[in-house]
This record gives structure tokens, C-alpha cells and sequence, in this order.
């Protein structure tokens, strides 16, 4: 896909949404996705809306399309559409359960995985945020965190976008009304992660968030805005807290990040992105890291540490990169997977927006973080 067409007609679809044009700004939205080959060509539309949406391309998991049921010969008539199949199912001894969170910022439904085994102890708690198109239980079995928190005795949180909040499901990371404290997304997710927390004795000292592409921006906005709350925060394939101010910026930052703004306070981040990302740029996995490593190295006597190591993961090999302050601790790590697209690192194909080949970007990311304590 040729990314400088694609974002060229976005921010045209952009213009058009901007002189109320709403119409004509949905089918070059059509015609975009259509030339990048992710959706079967759509006719013209005359409908109405008065919204506009953020294009994050994560495609859908072919256990969610619907199929065409088969057609007598004798009647060579459209294809019928089948029901939606239901999401694979993890063969896990825990509980996956849903639920709905409601305060001042807005509704969202969930789902949340408890262990199996009982813990005689307060027990981390992992959000963990998707990217456009999906959804919780998606999510869920594409990274293989329910898995990993059986074994190591966590909960993990997946907060669901509301289609209603942006068609596409996106968390809203590029508009200013959810990048702080106190309001719209991210205060809803700060209080859903209060709550749960509260209702399930999770450990208040080991609550982290991380999230891919429109997923991990949120979480650098989580880490950068609610410092107090998350110990730490993993952002994958995403995009510095802060870094856009509208949709066309946003699309822009995708392409090449912008200047992501100054923070006051921050946590330990782990940031996973594929050298070659072709929608959101690997350059805003080093955006990250400079955003949150510059928090750090605040009334450090000594420059922050640096250690790079090469590793080989399957058909993958990835640098990582460790930064640590004058105790030894891990505040920041950098793993650039050489080769890969906009795709959660070793995760599972059953789940959309995968590359298995890959390091454990879920393994890696939950080591750091219980490595980790607010």
C-alpha cells in the first residue's frame, strides 16, 4: 500500500468533513480503503453523519466476516450472508467475564480475566487496550495475555470502544478533549481501572495498561496523565501521549511524528513497534521512548544507562534496548523488530492484527512490568 496516497486521502476526507461535506468525506474513505485492498469496493453513499472517524487500519479476523452460504447450482443467485462466527475461544481453567462501566466520562463494556488459582495476595492487574476494529475478547486471544496471566496469577482488564464513541472502534487519542487528566477516555478508562481494582483486590502498587496502535497511544496517555495510578505502560506499534491535535495532525503523526509535548511526570514504559510499519511509522516507537526516557533522567546525577542487545526470535530479529537509572532499575525498553508490519508482536493468528514470528511482545511486556512497582 502506498502510505503517502492513503494519507493523502484521509486528510482530503478530512477537508470535505470540515466544510460539512460528510458525504462525499465517507466515500474517499471508501475508494482509500478500497485501493489499499482492506475492504471490497462500497458504491457511493447518500447517508448522513455528522461525525468524523479515525482511520486506523487494523483489519478485522477472518473468524469475524461473514461468509456466503453455499447456492444451489440451479439457482445462480447473490450470495446469502451467514451469521458473524463467534471468536475462538482460549482453553483456559480461569474466568473470562463481562461487564459494563459507567461514570460521569461515558459507558464502556469490558471483559476481565481472573485466575483460576486462588492468591493469597493482592494480584497485579494488566489493562490491556485494542486497536481500531477490534474488540475485547479479539484482543485478548490475538496477544495470548490471558494465558501469561494464568501462569504468573494477574488479572487483565480489555476496556471496549463503543462504536457509537468512533465507528471504527479507535480509542480517540488524537483529539485534546481525550489526552488529559479528569476527562473523556482516559478518565473513563482511569476510573473502570479504579473500580475493578477495588472490586477484585487487585494490588495497587502493580497496575500497568499497554495497548497497540490506537490502543498504545491511549496507554502513553494513561502512563503520562495518571502517573499515580499505572506503574507502568506498554505501547506497541502506537504513538506519543500528546503528539496530535486533530484528525488531519493525527494522520500526519502516523506518517512522521510530530513534537509530542513536554511531560511533567511519567512511569516506566516498554515500547515494541516493527521497522517496517507502513501505517504508523517506527520513528513514533523512538517518540515514545524520548518522551517518557526525558521524565526520567529529571535528578538523575549520572546519565541514564544504556544497554543494547541484538536477539534472534524465530524469523525475526529484533534490537532491544534498556535504559536503567543509577539503582540498576529498568525505567524505559526499546524493542525494534526488524522486518515487521502494524502487527502485535508473537501473538497468536487466530486473533487479527498478529505477527507469530515475532518475540513475545505479551511475555516481554508482563516481565517488565512486574519487574515494576508505583
Amino acid at each position: 500500500m502506498k502510505l503517502d496516497n492513503f494519507i493523502a486521502q484521509m486528510m482530503e476526507s478530512a477537508r470535505l468533513v470540515q466544510a460539512r461535506d460528510v458525504s462525499s468525506a465517507t466515500d474517499v474513505i471508501q475508494k482509500a480503503l478500497a485501493d489499499a485492498g482492506l475492504v471490497a469496493p462500497q458504491p457511493a453513499t447518500t447517508a448522513r453523519d455528522d461525525g468524523a472517524d479515525f482511520i486506523d487500519l487494523n483489519p478485522a479476523p477472518e473468524w469475524s466476516k461473514q461468509k456466503p452460504r453455499p447456492q444451489a447450482r440451479a439457482r445462480p443467485a447473490r450470495p446469502a450472508r451467514g451469521p458473524v462466527k463467534p471468536p475462538p475461544q482460549e482453553n483456559l481453567p480461569g474466568k473470562f467475564i463481562g461487564g459494563s462501566f459507567t461514570c460521569e466520562a461515558g459507558t464502556r463494556r469490558y471483559k476481565l480475566y481472573v485466575p483460576s488459582q486462588p492468591s493469597g495476595a493482592a494480584r497485579p492487574l494488566v489493562v490491556m487496550l485494542h486497536g481500531c476494529t477490534q474488540g475485547s475478547s479479539d484482543f485478548a486471544v490475538g496477544t495470548g495475555m490471558n494465558a501469561l496471566a494464568e501462569k504468573h496469577g494477574c488479572l487483565v482488564l480489555y476496556p471496549e470502544q463503543d462504536g457509537k464513541a468512533n465507528r471504527n472502534r479507535c480509542w480517540n487519542w488524537f483529539e485534546p478533549s481525550h489526552q488529559v487528566r479528569g476527562v473523556g477516555e482516559p478518565e473513563l478508562l482511569a476510573a473502570m481501572t479504579r473500580q475493578v481494582a477495588a472490586e477484585h483486590g487487585a494490588d495497587t502498587s502493580r497496575i500497568f495498561a499497554a495497548g497497540l496502535s490506537a490502543g498504545g497511544a491511549m496507554a502513553a496517555i494513561l502512563g503520562a496523565e495518571y502517573p499515580e495510578l499505572y506503574a507502568a505502560v506498554g505501547v506497541h506499534s502506537g504513538l506519543a501521549a500528546g503528539c496530535a491535535r486533530d484528525l488531519m495532525s493525527g494522520l500526519n503523526a502516523m506518517k512522521k511524528p510530530g513534537r509530542a509535548r513536554t511531560l511533567r511526570e511519567g512511569v516506566p514504559v516498554i515500547v515494541f513497534h516493527g521497522d517496517g510499519d507502513h501505517l504508523v511509522h517506527a520513528d513514533n516507537g523512538d517518540a515514545v521512548l524520548q518522551q517518557f526516557v526525558a521524565v526520567h533522567a529529571k535528578g538523575q546525577s549520572t546519565p541514564l544507562h544504556v544497554q543494547r542487545d541484538e536477539h534472534q526470535h524465530g524469523k525475526r530479529r529484533c534490537t532491544q534496548s534498556t535504559w536503567r537509572n543509577r539503582e540498576g532499575r529498568a525505567v524505559a525498553e526499546h524493542w525494534v523488530v526488524h522486518g515487521a508490519g502494524h502487527a502485535w508482536s508473537g501473538g497468536n493468528a487466530a486473533g487479527s492484527h498478529t505477527d507469530p514470528s515475532g518475540p513475545s511482545a505479551s511475555g516481554e511486556m508482563l516481565r517488565f512490568f512486574l519487574e515494576q512497582a508505583r
